[in-house]
């Protein structure tokens, strides 16, 4: 059976912790509640898209830290002051909001209408 792939301990940390404003607390970050009440499930799924996207497997302990504050900090800015669904986080927002794309070539005058 192949070995796992390492992965950085912050991420053991995070891991460790029972909610969004454990993690915030644990990163030493600021945060307005009522935003993470609002956003919690969106802010987590993109700062778990950002996590993924930092490789933090191959950073030192404190940069992978450091690296793992900016993705959480990025994700919970992506939310302050825009509905979750807005940004299309989950695919059920991001269908919604294709869906209401009408290109120019889409349109036409009503007849009767100059």
């Amino acid at each position: 059976m192949p070995d796992a792939p390492p992965t950085a301990p912050v991420l053991d940390q995070i891991a460790r912790r029972s909610s969004a404003e454990e993690i915030f607390d644990y990163l030493c970050l600021p945060y307005d509640p009522q935003v993470v009440n609002v956003a919690r499930l969106h802010v987590m799924k993109r700062f778990g898209s950002y996590l993924q996207d930092a490789r933090l497997s191959a950073l030192e302990d404190d940069a992978a830290f450091l690296a793992a504050r900016d993705c959480l900090l990025r994700a919970y800015e992506d939310f302050v002051g825009t509905a979750p669904r807005q940004v299309g986080v989950f695919k059920v927002f991001a269908d919604q909001k294709a869906k209401r794309f009408v290109g120019l070539e889409a349109l036409r005058l009503a007849e009767g209408t100059k």
